[in-house]
């Protein structure tokens, strides 16, 4: 009984991403077209004062336009959505396997092997150059500059 029941939770909690719940309502969650797409008739058409159309010209005009925007968009959804789905999952597949199996292992790899290198060339600095510097330093100390205004 016991452990049916932790099985149970081990199967609520463990969820496969390919077969989570979606929201039908809220269909932008992350909000990513909050100002792209939408556009409405009062977006696209405005009529400034005193340049009034008649007000059934304008509520047809309103109805026409939303209408066809939505219906236009369902077709379009319809016939092309699934396919182009398909094309952005393959898209993103890629772009996926080539950063995770080349991009990153190539900069990890690059990583490490800058490190040797770096070890050697601060080593090259602080023994050629930090003694050179240094003189220099002590050789150009001892120089006086004097600053004399004439009249």
């Amino acid at each position: 009984m016991m452990s049916e029941e932790h099985t149970d939770l081990e199967a609520q909690i463990v969820k496969d991403i390919h077969c989570k719940e979606i929201d039908l309502v809220n269909r932008d969650p992350k909000n990513i077209n909050e100002d792209i797409v939408k556009v409405d008739f009062e977006d696209v058409i405005a009529e400034p004062v005193g340049t009034y159309s008649f007000d059934g010209v304008w509520k047809v005009s309103y109805t026409t336009f939303t209408v066809s925007k939505y219906w236009c968009y369902r077709l379009l959804s319809t016939l092309l959505g699934v396919p182009l789905a398909l094309l952005w999952g393959f898209l993103f597949a890629c772009i996926s396997f080539c950063h995770i199996w080349a991009v990153v292992p190539c900069i990890k790899s690059y990583l490490i092997e800058i490190q040797c290198i770096s070890h050697i060339y601060s080593l090259c600095i602080r023994t050629f150059c930090n003694p050179l510097f240094a003189a220099l330093g002590q050789m150009c100390s001892s120089i006086k500059v004097m600053l004399r205004k004439e009249v």
